[in-house]
């Protein structure tokens, strides 16, 4: 009997003891709150935040806006910012936070997990997923062998008219800051006269470019990535069809949605694994499952109709997508070609 009575103590008290440790940690996952700043719209990302709360315990306060106009908040705000965490919707506005020496240095362990085009080169900003700009065409009004090759040879006469295209649209905007980049201010400003010239139609995004596409309205358009995607899931013979420039054309550019732990944060260690979240193979899944974006990792399923990460990077143009930073440039110069 005394035998049995000491086993019982045995295997009872260490249970006890880790319960006695475990318990206060549980306990303050519970009550601890991460403030982030989320350029990404409520709809996008609202659905992985609620996993991540699920999973660990702790509550989230996103703050949903512009992307540009919460980096020009976190730059007012300085030290004094209650984020901890700036999930932006485009490099541009990671470079313009980056450059104010604002976030802190992710560990390798992180970094590591993407690509080095889809990273911040000093490891102060990771992608969480990637979104190309395409060429989407009519394949009843244009044939394969006449696609052009390049983003430049939209200007020829064979275009005039039939090329939509949207200026006053932020992913456009964030295209063209690229191009500048890239090519240099006097290229780009070329570019733009001469599609102007050549009779572009203007749209107010890049869904009514699809729609466009479809009704007869234009026979190439310039939009992201995902939305014909959409169109094909609620109709797989949508009337459209989309493809790349050739290999690193400017035309070809992959944009990212990213996230940046700020320096005058509390709550880092938090901030770190809401990171390593984005970066787990679940909510990379949700990216290319149900929003149709590109995955910046390896290992994920992702749509069919997507290219395989390793391709997109070798279609990709290669460029500091810190540099993206300067859109009241970009604006400036579609205002001085009058494409605005």
């Amino acid at each position: 009997m005394l035998k049995s009575r000491f086993s019982l103590f045995n295997y009872v008290l260490p249970v006890l003891l880790v319960f006695t440790l475990i318990a206060p940690v549980v306990a303050s996952n519970h009550g601890e709150t991460l403030t982030i700043y989320s350029g990404r719209s409520k709809s996008l990302v609202e659905p992985i935040i609620k996993q991540f709360q699920e999973a660990t315990g702790i509550q989230v306060k996103a703050n949903y806006g512009g992307t540009t106009q919460l980096a020009a908040a976190l730059l007012t705000e300085g030290d004094k910012s209650p984020a901890a965490l700036f999930w932006a919707q485009d490099a541009g506005a990671l470079g313009a936070v980056s450059k104010k020496e604002m976030f802190e240095k992710l560990p390798e362990s992180i970094l590591t997990k993407v690509p080095s085009g889809f990273r911040d080169a000093d490891g102060f900003w990771v992608a969480t997923s990637g979104r190309a700009r395409v060429l989407g065409y009519s394949p009843e009004r244009v044939k394969m062998e006449e696609l052009p090759h390049s983003i430049f040879d939209l200007t020829q006469p064979m275009w005039k008219g039939r090329v939509g295209w949207a200026p006053t649209n932020g992913s456009f905007q964030a295209f063209v800051t690229a191009m500048r980049v890239q090519v240099g201010e006097e290229k780009t400003a070329e570019w733009l006269r001469g599609m102007k010239a050549n009779g572009a139609k203007k749209y107010t995004g890049n869904t009514p470019i699809i729609e466009a596409l479809a009704a007869g309205e234009v026979d190439v358009g310039l939009p992201n990535h995902y939305y014909l995607l959409r169109f094909k899931k609620a109709d797989s013979d949508f009337p459209v069809e989309q493809t790349f420039f050739k290999a690193n054309d400017p035309g070809n550019l992959v944009n990212i949605a990213g996230v940046g732990v700020l320096k005058s944060t509390e709550n880092k260690e938090t901030a770190l694994k809401f990171v390593e979240f984005l970066l787990s193979t679940k909510a990379q899944q949700y990216f290319t499952s149900d929003v149709f974006e590109y995955p910046v990792i390896e290992g994920v399923t992702q749509n069919e109709n997507l290219l395989p990460l390793s391709e997109l990077i070798q279609v990709a143009p290669v460029f500091n997508l810190n540099d993206m930073d300067d859109l009241d440039g970009t604006v400036k110069l579609l205002q001085k070609t009058e494409v605005l």
